[in-house]
């Protein structure tokens, strides 16, 4: 496929958006000034996984829900999403990827109790330095609908469920909504797994921390708001998710946003999303993806009922529309989980629909562009019928090694019930 600029430019700084609608088709051009920071190339030819990505790449396919992970006795889980890649402890070589199961809640597949404990939370893999398979296991247990997440600055995992009996059970609470969980990458079976309420009940997606250890939060409900937990100033590291402030964020429609709260987290008498707009609010449709930009102290997030990608300045409070892809000609549709490389600055999105791609956002001849990365085809990542499960596949889980020379990303309900893949390059970083 030939790359095209961006609809939308982000500018440094000020974070104003510009508009760009040149057909960028030189495959191999270089950001300026960057050979770091390569354009990839077009997709080639399908592997045996029915993955497609430039000359150079290769993938491999790690583990398969249903089925055993690499030697070990775990059962990889169904409906694989969000993700993230940790160190391994004590100085050891290689790392640990930590991988939600967002299985249906039991008011949507009536499964029993016992059986709907064995799908759900996240589960962990292994690797040693060479990336072989040495261990895999659960880090949650006994949770549902875990969709995306968020790394806590000291190493753990925020698994946030999805899901929200309010809106289609008569009578339900207004807490009768999801959690966000943190778990432990080498904790086996997940018994020190702990619930955050101050976090919300609501139906979550993803999570992220800025350098001052705030929270931002996105809900995946067309009339879903993008909130922000402030931890209480005493507080710092595991107990600063205990006792804090959250606010929702307000476009003030001149490129500013003011935060307004409080909001009651445990929604005790009101939904979140009810108390937010109620405070003026800007409702955000079906927020999808949440990563903090270290490097430009932004916040990147996702909405996938309009195919946005938004960018959140922090130090001036600004809003902007990094990527539009509402835009005729748009390479990313169906945007959903994102990720930033803190080696190259380049910004990758999963597509939930779209063409089953992760795209990569990059700068080429100083602007920003959009062009597929990878691109999952063949029936095994197409139709699938288990109802009341979705019967597309999509992309999710888009993780990059602690030393961002491999790429991880699921197919969620490839083969019917999902699988996880990695990629790597010839050389170099993502």
């Amino acid at each position: 496929m030939d790359r095209r600029t961006f609809l939308r430019s982000a500018l440094a700084g000020a974070g104003a958006i510009a508009l760009g609608d040149a057909l960028r088709v030189a495959a191999t051009a270089t950001a300026a000034g960057n050979a770091d920071h390569p354009s990839y190339g077009s997709l080639q030819a399908a592997d045996a996984n029915g993955l497609e990505y430039p000359l150079g790449f290769s993938g491999r396919l790690i583990a398969r829900s249903g089925l055993p992970v690499g030697l070990t006795p775990h059962l990889w889980p169904a409906f694989p999403d969000g993700a993230a890649c940790f160190e391994r402890p004590g100085g050891k070589p290689g790392w640990i990827l930590v991988v939600n199961s967002e299985n249906p809640p039991a008011a949507d597949l009536n499964l029993l109790p016992p059986v709907q404990n064995l799908v759900g939370g996240a589960s962990a893999i292994v690797f040693d330095g060479s990336g072989k398979i040495k261990d895999s296991y659960w880090v949650l247990r006994n949770t549902q609908t875990n969709c995306a997440g968020g790394v806590t600055p000291w190493g753990t995992w925020l698994s946030c469920e999805e899901f929200d009996f309010t809106v289609r059970t008569p009578g339900a609470a207004p807490s009768d909504a999801g959690r966000v969980w943190e778990c432990f990458p080498t904790d086996k079976g997940g018994k020190n797994a702990r619930v955050l309420p101050q976090l919300g009940h609501f139906k979550h997606e993803a999570a992220t921390f800025d350098d001052d250890g705030r929270v931002y939060l996105t809900e995946d409900m067309t009339d879903g708001c993008f909130y922000r937990f402030t931890p209480s100033a005493s507080t710092s590291g595991p107990a600063s998710l205990t006792n804090g402030v959250m606010d929702a964020l307000r476009d003030n429609g001149d490129e500013t946003v003011t935060w307004v709260g409080p909001i009651d987290p445990t929604a005790s008498s009101e939904r979140t999303r009810v108390q937010a707009a109620l405070l003026g609010a800007t409702i955000f449709n079906s927020g999808e993806g949440c990563y903090y930009d270290k490097a430009n102290r932004r916040v990147l997030f996702t909405t996938k009922g309009d195919n946005r990608v938004w960018d959140l300045g922090l130090d001036h409070d600004t809003l902007s529309v990094l990527y539009d892809g509402q835009e005729e000609g748009s390479v990313l549709t169906g945007v959903d989980n994102i990720i930033v490389s803190p080696d190259t600055g380049n910004i990758y999105v999963a597509e939930d629909g779209g063409n089953m791609e992760v795209v990569v956002i990059e700068r080429i001849n100083g602007d920003w562009t959009a062009a597929p990365l990878v691109r999952a085809t063949g029936p095994q990542h197409g139709i699938v019928t288990p109802s009341p499960v979705p019967t597309a596949s999509e992309i999710t889980g888009l993780a990059l090694s602690p030393d961002g020379t491999r790429l991880y990303f699921n197919g969620q309900r490839s083969f019917g019930l999902g699988v996880t893949y990695e990629v790597t390059k010839a050389s170099g970083r993502f």
